[in-house]
């Protein structure tokens, strides 16, 4: 009797045991799958990645200074570069006309965005002083990298660069941004429109008020691109910062198949040092990201135009504008500015003091892409009549030595050359490379 006990238990130990073995298969087969579908992510991921223009920086040329203590453990900095390139070209020779760093705080995952003025007067990697989109040209992004670090004190060993018409494709497939436009924003958006539609091969519609509205790829990009407005350049680089803003909050609630088409489109236009690695680790928080504050450098300054260097921003007290600029990142950590800014704040006063010039300074800037501020052969000014008021902002134009970087070229057949006197354009009827103006 106790035998048979005995081989019943056995019997029902063997039939466990088998149970067991078989979910140990299917554990098994269900981790395989599991790794295989890591590993498909991986590759896919990859595969997407590989469309990224990929580089590497020497950590050694980029000026992180050894007086400064860097929290490298809790924030992570990224130099932003957009490229205003016609041909999609993304490294040197090609100056940023956008200039952000990021900074991520890696335990709440804030997210602030600092713009450099890109016509600030900083040390360039040869050891002259010029303007800071100047080191990209001349240097690319190592060079544009370690001007920063240097002028700064920061510890930035990453960077992202992108052709600035990506915009364009990234709006559109969010279905567009919402952004709050004045009457010479209007007028303005619709004047760049005309280019930036010539050069993407995408259409748009003229903006007919001001006021809250939803812009497209093209609009947006093109308001991005105003400086011929009261704030000039400054409001430029806040128009910049808000659209990116509009990006992060639509991105971040759009669907998988959205995000896809983007990085199809977007990751072409894109040069980086970021490894595959770095990428994913960052992906896969990426919708915990929380973007807290903009602002934008230097806080405390002038502007004039220098011999040599053209129209330029002048940080009031450097030393003072990179104390304020840690506090803004990284708040009260101890930050004392090392002997390299306390020394380039005194340099470049001396050279800003010393190369005052009240010349046109067209005759020292690099020339660059002509935008269109009236449609050509249409007989209309941008599709919209601007307030009378529109200031004139004091931006020369080149071919006409007014004061209106708007006014028309005055070619030969131009009926409407001259300066309108802050109003916009005069217009002409006359073709597209009869109505230009000098950015």
């Amino acid at each position: 009797m106790a035998k048979r006990r005995y081989e019943k238990r056995r019997r029902r130990s063997r039939r466990g045991f088998m149970a067991w073995a078989m979910w140990k298969k299917v554990l098994a087969i269900a981790g395989g799958v599991l790794v295989l579908l890591m590993t498909a992510g991986v590759a896919f991921a990859a595969s997407k990645l590989n469309k990224i223009e990929t580089t590497q920086l020497d950590t050694s040329k980029l000026n992180i200074s050894t007086e400064v203590e860097h929290n490298e453990t809790g924030y992570l900095n990224v130099a932003l570069f957009g490229l205003d390139s016609r041909d999609g070209t993304l490294g040197a020779g090609e100056r940023s006309d956008t200039i952000i760093i990021a900074s991520l705080n890696r335990e709440t995952k804030e997210v602030k965005l600092c713009s450099v003025f890109r016509d600030t007067v900083l040390e360039q990697p040869d050891g002259s002083y010029n303007k800071a989109n100047t080191a990209y040209a001349t240097d690319d992004a190592e060079g544009a990298v370690a001007m920063l670090n240097k002028n700064l004190d920061m510890d930035i060993k990453h960077y992202v660069t992108v052709n600035f018409n990506v915009l364009v494709d990234v709006i559109d497939e969010l279905g567009g941004v919402e952004l709050d436009l004045t009457d010479e924003e209007v007028f303005w958006t619709n004047g760049y429109c005309t280019e930036t539609s010539r050069v993407t091969g995408k259409t748009t519609t003229d903006l007919t008020k001001p006021g809250k509205q939803v812009l497209d790829g093209v609009q947006a990009t093109s308001y991005c691109r105003i400086r011929y407005t009261t704030g000039d350049d400054f409001k430029r680089a806040e128009r910049q910062r808000n659209v990116l803003e509009q990006i992060v909050i639509k991105a971040q609630k759009a669907d998988l198949s959205t995000i896809n088409r983007i990085i199809d489109k977007v990751f072409p236009k894109v040069a980086t040092n970021f490894t595959l690695t770095e990428i994913l680790a960052y992906a896969k928080d990426a919708f915990d990201y929380k973007l807290t504050e903009m602002s934008g450098f230097p806080f405390d300054k002038s502007t004039s135009t220098l011999t040599g260097v053209g129209s330029s921003v002048i940080a009031d007290d450097l030393e003072d504008n990179v104390k304020q600029l840690h506090q803004f990142f990284f708040g009260s950590d101890g930050y004392s500015p090392s002997s390299t800014v306390t020394s380039l704040s005194s340099s470049i006063q001396a050279f800003a003091s010393g190369s005052y010039t009240t010349e046109d300074p067209s005759v020292y800037e690099t020339p660059e892409e002509n935008y269109y501020y009236a449609d050509p052969g249409t007989g209309t000014d941008n599709g919209y009549t601007p307030p009378a008021d529109t200031t004139d902002t004091g931006n020369t134009d080149p071919s006409t030595g007014g004061e209106n970087g708007a006014a028309d070229g005055g070619n030969a057949g131009d009926t409407g050359g001259a300066d309108t006197g802050g109003s916009g354009p005069a217009d002409t009827g006359g073709t597209a490379d009869q109505n230009t103006a000098t950015e």
